[in-house]
């Protein structure tokens, strides 16, 4: 199986991301947790996230992609930085619970010096 698809914003909600693929005939997206170059977000509706956990069903889409924000760096020299990066993972592993079967993405980050 082949799945087309690609990024969608999150602005209309998560169910509107899958009636968005669909209708562009796509079977699967990707799309940001939070700003990519940002690391706040406001957390998705629960009931959201379920119509969409329904529709993806429904519609057989493939696997979607959850991807993290690129300014969590757990791997940084500074603890605030990395305490920011272990809430961004814990919030987002906690939406993919609610997603059970898709993919999340995220970068570990830069040892910033620290080495090896």
């Amino acid at each position: 199986m082949i799945y087309i698809g690609c990024h969608l914003s999150t602005t209309d909600g998560y169910a509107a991301m899958g009636k968005a693929i669909t209708a562009m005939g796509g079977n699967t997206f990707a799309w940001f947790t939070r700003n990519p170059r940002g690391g706040r977000s406001n957390p998705p509706a629960a009931d959201d996230v379920a119509m969409l956990a329904d529709y993806s069903k429904e519609q057989h889409l493939g696997p979607l992609v959850a991807h993290a924000s690129y300014t969590m760096n757990l791997c940084s020299s500074n603890a605030v930085t990395r305490e920011n990066g272990l809430e961004m993972l814990q919030r987002d592993l906690h939406l993919m619970v609610r997603l059970p079967g898709e993919y999340y993405n995220f970068h570990p980050g830069c040892h910033t010096g620290q080495g090896v």
